[in-house]
């Protein structure tokens, strides 16, 4: 029976919004190895919008919603109308915008708020015993939400102990498996890395979700 798998995206664009590489490896990790695929994002207006030359703030207000189903040619749903009944698993791309969207860390450090629709995405897939996958910042929303979590930062302990996480020092492609708490996550570009270990990455982490299906 194909898997059904739910994706969130924060927008589109690593410094604003989701990080495309990730996203889309992500994407097409699922495709080449038999999920079928919704992906959700919440509908709120964007933190801001970063010229991604400049990296300067740019005059302009954009919508997460909006934003994210150009990842996706636009087959996205509302995070709102997410149910884990109607999915195997749940995966968060990462992307400094997942952290400035989805939850405040960007701006706030590690007493940081989630977004509402975002925190009952993951809250009603843990009390589901569904596997969750984050990549990148992604884990700190796992870190915060499910006490004792163990995920990775890639080299970043600082903050997964400031979270109350069991931190696990992970490099490219490598991912890190909390079997408790059926959760994948993956480092991606919390390291300097090409979009070959993003591949990898991400194809790692969905092998290992869909085995915990």
């Amino acid at each position: 029976m194909t898997k059904k798998i739910a994706i969130v995206l924060a927008g589109s664009g690593a410094k604003d919004g989701s990080e495309i590489h990730e996203a889309v490896c992500t994407l097409l990790a699922l495709d080449q190895q038999g999920a079928s695929v919704q992906c959700f994002a919440p509908d709120i207006r964007q933190a801001h919008v970063v010229n991604h030359i400049t990296d300067e703030d740019m005059p302009e207000e954009r919508n997460v919603l909006i934003e994210a189903a150009r990842i996706c040619r636009g087959d996205i749903k509302p995070l709102s109308a997410y149910n884990p009944a109607d999915f195997d698993a749940l995966i968060f791309p990462g992307g400094f915008g997942a952290a400035k969207n989805l939850f405040t860390l960007a701006f706030d450090g590690p007493d940081f708020a989630i977004n509402e629709d975002v925190e009952r995405a993951v809250l009603s897939t843990h009390a589901a015993k569904k596997p969750m996958g984050a990549l990148c910042i992604s884990p700190a929303l796992l870190a915060k939400l499910i006490p004792g979590a163990r995920v990775t930062l890639g080299q970043d302990t600082n903050t997964a102990n400031a979270l109350g996480a069991q931190h696990e020092i992970t490099t490219h492609g490598e991912i890190t498996i909390d079997e408790d708490n059926k959760l994948v996550t993956t480092p991606c570009y919390m390291l300097d890395a090409s979009i070959k270990d993003i591949a990898a990455g991400a194809s790692n982490l969905v092998k290992a979700v869909l085995e915990r299906t």
